[in-house]
């Protein structure tokens, strides 16, 4: 790249010698005397006096001078900055992930994100699925964390597997459902999740449940499941052996006897998959996947 004006004041000033300057700006004397009179009448004054001795700052080419120093030194840390990039994670992971992963898997990798990226800066919106999808869409944001099958023709990454349970203080077996009259505890969710568990609902009991209580947050559930108030069905995602060690947790059937699974995926457009923070987020993930 050709060397600018400023790097031009900033070398004259430093060596007041236009052979010196001319030097090591690789250019020749009458070259140099014509772009720093050129220089000149853009300020409309005189930045040096040239005399036999060499060069003389002129009191407003001294504020000229302090101001192209200033310029030449933020350019260099600019680039030396710009440099950094290629080999450190730097910039913002925008992520919109499902709620109940936001609170109950994310927090862990994150923790470890910025811990290993501490240049990296996080944006994290939380919802439904059907909510993650449009952020997807109206491109807010550069991947998505979703349950279920999510209807994704972009780039898309398996991270997790978990199994439904019934979690109870009394229940032990399926059941005895039909003998108690503990309300069922459901939390509001997007349309599959619901539809999955209606459906288990129907063929397993050819019924509605006889009380049901209805909150807006899953961990409100879980925490009025916990104290008894009633049954719920969760994910095990949700369920940490502390937690539920006093509770009992007899997992979902499918119609062919086994165990009713749930999959988060991570998903986005194909370029933001090529970002550097979003290439290191992934990269951690498939390191790290058995350990949160």
């Amino acid at each position: 790249m050709q060397f600018s004006e400023f790097q031009l004041l900033v070398v004259l000033s430093s060596e007041l010698n236009m052979r010196k300057a001319s030097e090591r700006l690789f250019v020749t004397q009458p070259a140099l005397s014509q772009r720093l009179q050129t220089i000149e009448k853009a300020w409309n004054t005189k930045i040096f006096i040239r005399s036999q001795k060499g060069l003389t700052p002129t009191p407003a080419g001294e504020k000229i001078i302090d101001f192209a120093k200033e310029v030449v030194e933020k350019e260099e840390k600019i680039r030396e900055q710009l440099q950094g990039l290629n080999q450190e994670v730097h910039g913002t992971l925008k992520i919109a992930c499902a709620s109940i992963i936001g609170q109950n898997w994310l927090p862990k990798v994150l923790k470890k994100y910025v811990n290993k990226y501490p240049h990296a800066k996080i944006s994290l919106i939380t919802g439904w699925s059907s909510e993650i999808l449009k952020n997807l869409y109206d491109d807010t944001v550069h991947i998505g964390i979703i349950r279920g099958k999510p209807d994704w023709k972009g780039a898309k990454h398996h991270l997790l597997t978990d199994t439904m349970y019934m979690v109870d203080k009394e229940i032990q077996k399926i059941e005895q459902v039909w003998e108690t009259d503990r309300p069922f505890i459901q939390f509001k969710s997007d349309s599959t999740y619901y539809q999955e568990i209606q459906e288990w609902w129907h063929r397993t009991f050819q019924s509605t449940p006889r009380r049901t209580i209805v909150v807006d947050q899953i961990e409100t559930c879980k925490q009025m499941t916990l104290n008894g108030i009633g049954y719920a069905i969760l994910p095990s995602v949700t369920l940490n052996d502390e937690e539920t060690k006093n509770i009992y947790k007899i997992p979902l059937m499918n119609e062919n006897n086994e165990p009713m699974k749930r999959d988060t995926w991570l998903v986005g457009y194909d370029y933001a998959f090529d970002l550097k923070q979003v290439q290191a987020f992934v990269e951690m993930i498939k390191e790290n996947i058995d350990t949160f």
